[in-house]
């Protein structure tokens, strides 16, 4: 039968001079983790304050990759308009889960196409092709990218000069690859 970890310690204390057990103890007892740094972000609104656009769709990043030492960063894509959406491409390092809040959203994962509607989601894991448009209204989702890699710089840059944002190049700077243009996209 083992030993509780208290009882052992009482019958030391007989045995143990004071000082020393005051040592055993202090070595033995967790010490109380720093307190989390928390970052609440209100409905409809940026983590960095504003709102970020790649030209169709609004973006607002709820976990930025700094919060969690790299591991995650966490976008909310609000008005994602039909017809629109990123190029097909891939990711070389990481997982992305989306998340559809509200209306309907096609997406291409590999070489399956398939719709999913609010409460749905579905994860495109890293080196298969994907990309994904909103059918009839704009559409509401939430998207996770796992390890966070370039991911972030990405979208502040892409902001910054949409029109780039699509191509091969600039897609190749940030560890993703540009497959071709979506399926999705109106001719």
């Amino acid at each position: 039968m083992p030993i509780h970890r208290r009882t052992f310690l009482k019958s030391a204390a007989s045995v143990i001079p004071a000082a020393a057990l005051h040592n055993v103890l202090a070595q033995s007892s967790p010490e109380t983790p720093p307190a989390p740094t928390l970052h609440p972000v209100p409905a409809g609104e940026d983590r960095s304050g504003h709102l970020h656009s790649l030209g169709f769709s609004s973006l607002a990043f709820k976990v930025v990759t700094s919060d969690a030492a790299g591991n995650l960063f966490v976008i909310e894509h609000t008005n994602l308009m039909p017809n629109t959406g990123p190029a097909l491409h891939l990711h070389l390092s990481q997982e992305e889960w989306f998340y559809v809040m509200e209306g309907e959203v096609r997406f291409q994962v590999g070489d399956h196409r398939l719709r999913l509607g609010p409460g749905e989601s579905i994860l495109a894991p890293r080196r298969i092709p994907h990309t994904f448009s909103a059918t009839g209204s704009p559409a509401h989702m939430l998207i996770a990218f796992t390890p966070a890699d370039k991911m972030e710089q990405y979208f502040i840059d892409a902001a910054a000069h949409p029109s780039l944002a699509a191509t091969a190049d600039f897609m190749n700077r940030y560890e993703m690859q540009w497959i071709g243009p979506s399926p999705f996209w109106k001719s």
